[in-house]
């Protein structure tokens, strides 16, 4: 019998078995034209059998890199695209360069170091108290996300003045929505503790009123 232990090594798996003896035996047609044709029916076999890839931008690309990948780059046919080699498959690619940022002020972030940087180079003075307004509103909506509570303008006035040495000035009060628990009731009702155990005092989507006779009846659940 044929085990999978005395098979040589499948190069790429999503293609299967098959694919891979049928490019084994363009490998050994001397014929050109024929051997052309063959490589053909593999590329149309392996888009066959590889849908998702016609997802992909130049999936007919990635078919003929496989094809040769698959022949160990010794296929001698024509391809439309450039014939990859392997040296080309293993090299390594250049290393990204990290941008290395340290912001002046590390609770705030970068961007609006180099948002208060543009506002006070600023000469026109609404285009400058604009700047203002925005970095204001951000830094009070920082501080709302990270400590779950609403601070006063005059703090917010305070460390900008800190961090511009009283340069900028905002005018207008940023509103920002206070954190509010998820758990919080939707319907307007509360929660409360008697007798050990949390039961709803009313207020929500629960309370059911019959008016019918002037009398107020609620529903339990």
């Amino acid at each position: 019998m044929d085990y999978n232990t005395t098979r040589n090594h499948l190069t790429m798996r999503e293609y299967g078995r098959h694919v891979q003896k049928m490019i084994e035996h363009i490998l050994t047609i001397e014929d050109p034209e024929r051997r052309q044709r063959n490589a053909q029916a593999a590329i149309e076999l392996m888009g066959f059998l590889n849908p998702h890839l016609k997802n992909v931008e130049d999936f007919r690309h990635k078919l003929w890199d496989h094809l040769f990948l698959i022949a160990d780059f010794k296929l001698d046919v024509k391809s439309p695209y450039p014939i990859p080699t392997k040296e080309n498959l293993k090299a390594k690619p250049k290393p990204l360069p990290y941008p290395k940022r340290h912001p002046k002020f590390s609770h705030l972030g970068k961007n609006l170091e180099n948002v208060i940087n543009k506002a006070l180079v600023e000469e026109n003075p609404e285009k400058k108290l604009g700047f203002a307004n925005a970095v204001a509103y951000y830094m009070k909506l920082a501080y709302n996300n990270w400590h779950k509570e609403i601070v006063q303008d005059d703090v917010i006035q305070s460390e900008l003045d800190n961090i511009t040495d009283g340069q900028l000035t905002f005018t207008n009060t940023p509103f920002v929505k206070a954190f509010r628990p998820q758990h919080e009731n939707r319907g307007g009702g509360s929660y409360g503790k008697r007798g050990g155990k949390f039961q709803h005092r009313g207020g929500g989507r629960n309370d059911r009123r019959d008016n019918r006779n002037g009398n107020f009846k609620k529903k339990r659940y």
